[in-house]
């Protein structure tokens, strides 16, 4: 029952990000709004990490099986990707380096944090 909890609470901030993404006028994902509110209602105490735990950890466990449909789509659609690869590619490389580097930098901040206290 604990998992069903947690999981729902997860699902509510989907829901509410899904909401703002309908009423806001903004290009922004349903995803990304509810992430930030989770991230808001963590650091304010409205959600403590203990609630969430368990099934973040499964989740997160089996990020890489909710890619499939994805990568099927994308195999899908090989044919417009392959007339349009260079535009793509140019695209992908300094993206990948720029989060790269973000993860790196924003991963050594908070180890130094961490070493800190």
């Amino acid at each position: 029952m604990k998992y069903v909890l947690q999981f729902a609470r997860i699902l509510a901030f989907c829901l509410l990000g899904e909401l703002l993404h309908a009423v806001l006028p903004l290009p922004i994902p349903a995803g990304v709004y509810g992430l930030v509110l989770m991230l808001a209602a963590l650091k304010i105490g409205l959600v403590r990490v203990d609630q969430l735990k368990e099934t973040a950890h499964f989740l997160t466990g089996i990020f890489a099986v909710l890619f499939v449909p994805g990568a099927v789509g994308v195999i899908d659609s090989l044919e417009i990707l392959r007339a349009s690869w260079l535009p793509i590619l140019i695209a992908i490389v300094p993206v990948t380096v720029l989060v790269f580097a973000a993860a790196g930098r924003t991963t050594q901040r908070a180890a130094e944090r961490h070493s800190h206290e």
